[in-house]
């Protein structure tokens, strides 16, 4: 049986998140059993039918969970990404069928930490994927039992599986995460210019990121290699 084509939603997915363009060595281990998850390899438990991924604000959870659905469609598997950031243009019914994709992945539980009807609908999905033998992962801010769920069963089933915490990016990690993604959209960005973004931006990957974005598009208007000085006019203000 072929598999059931990935949803059409408005949620599109950036083609630079992969596995490969995660540069983390800490949390290299993470990575290697989400892909082995996926694909179901003989050396991860069959019978696990979930992963929890953990941790702080822009350690690269929606990343990998981006990352995730990208691997998935390279083993031809049907996957679906949703974000409970975005819960007020979504509806609990959304989650009604999903048990028919191979890999789902719920990003930011804790924002519906006071919504029982969600966390009732996300219930009922992860025993329905349980029973069509499916994989479900989803990303928090905190540990499971700090999540501050109102229905206990879920915060049950959320320490049924995998429970991996991911962790911050060290300097030369976010250093190789933006010469990746430079690399990827045809930029060098050298060893000083990207310790001087390091230094001068917030160092976290949102603003970085953002940043890089930034200076592809004034590379682009003005025919311009990224350098220091260029940065100073385009983000610095001169």
């Amino acid at each position: 049986m072929s598999p059931t084509p990935q949803l059409s939603l408005s949620v599109q997915l950036p083609d630079d998140e992969t596995f490969e363009s995660y540069r983390s060595s800490i949390n290299e281990p993470a990575t290697r059993l989400l892909s082995s998850f996926i694909a179901q390899e003989q050396l991860i438990d069959s019978s696990i039918h979930s992963t929890y991924l953990f941790g702080l604000n822009d350690v690269g959870k929606s990343h990998l969970l981006h990352a995730c659905c990208a691997f998935a469609q390279s083993v031809n598997l049907s996957s679906v990404c949703l974000s409970f950031t975005e819960k007020e243009q979504l509806s609990p019914e959304m989650l009604q069928g999903l048990e028919n994709i191979d890999v789902i992945c719920l990003d930011d539980i804790q924002c519906i930490n006071q919504d029982t009807q969600w966390q009732q609908a996300v219930f009922d999905l992860y025993n329905r994927v349980i029973e069509y033998d499916k994989r479900i992962i989803i990303s928090g801010d905190r540990e499971v039992n700090e999540l501050g769920l109102t229905l206990p069963d879920l915060t049950s089933r959320l320490s049924w599986g995998h429970v991996l915490q991911i962790k911050p990016l060290n300097d030369d990690e976010k250093l190789e995460a933006l010469q990746c993604r430079g690399q990827q959209r045809g930029l060098y960005i050298s060893d000083e210019v990207g310790r001087f973004l390091l230094a001068r931006i917030n160092r976290d990957m949102t603003s970085l990121l953002t940043a890089l974005d930034t200076l592809d598009k004034a590379s682009i208007r003005e025919q311009r290699r990224i350098t220091i000085p260029f940065i100073k006019e385009v983000l610095l203000n001169g």
